[in-house]
């Protein structure tokens, strides 16, 4: 209580006092571009990952775009340290994304290098995967995919560098006729997660669904 009064959460957005359980007010909450797709219909995300695996099912929650809410959000849950956000946007997500009768077999996430992750102290991935676990009742597994090599992030790469990823990914331990759900925080190419999809897909006879927390195509 007394921390609440002297440090108030604000909007990320505009700086407004607000609810401690919130992220944005109401306002900026209204600036937030929600993509609204089918999960089992065509959308740019599967138009894009087709062109690189085959891949069952596909979601994005927000557009990504520059000068935007939804970006000072996204930087906010990888590198201001607020490991929090990832609930909230999980939570949104399960607002909008209904399974139906087709919910997948287990959930994973794309994995930082053991270095970044020492770095950064938390994967921006795990609580949303973990909160998405906990409403649809499906199980998750940090630990399935490995990063090989330390990278620079993404949004710091330039367009040519972003599409050399091969080797990127192992897969830890044996997993075969599963439909797995591979969830990361921003699509951009689409190289990262068609690198770690191929390593889930020649593991056995498993099926790729892919959610991305935002969108940048």
């Amino acid at each position: 209580m007394i921390f609440d009064l002297f440090f108030p959460n604000r909007c990320l957005n505009c700086h407004t006092i607000i609810d401690p359980e919130l992220l944005v007010c109401d306002a900026c909450f209204s600036q937030i571009h929600f993509t609204h797709f089918d999960y089992f219909e065509n959308n740019p995300i599967r138009e894009k990952c087709r062109l690189f695996f085959p891949v069952e099912n596909t979601y994005a929650l927000i557009q990504f775009e520059q000068e935007s809410v939804s970006r000072k959000i996204i930087h906010e849950l990888k590198y201001k340290s607020r490991e929090r956000v990832g609930k909230i946007l999980a939570e949104w997500t399960a607002e909008r994304l209904d399974f139906k009768d087709t919910k997948p077999d287990l959930i994973t996430s794309i994995p930082l290098h053991p270095k970044k992750l020492r770095e950064r102290g938390y994967n921006q991935l795990h609580l949303f995967t973990e909160t998405l676990s906990d409403f649809y009742t499906i199980p998750f597994r940090h630990e399935l995919i490995q990063r090989n090599h330390y990278a620079q992030a993404q949004a710091l790469k330039d367009k040519k560098h972003r599409l050399e990823s091969s080797g990127t990914f192992t897969i830890t331990r044996p997993v075969t006729g599963k439909h797995i759900l591979l969830v990361d925080d921003v699509f951009t190419t689409g190289n990262t997660i068609s690198s770690a999809a191929w390593e889930i897909l020649n593991a056995g006879n498993n099926k790729v669904s892919v959610l991305v927390i935002a969108m940048d195509v």
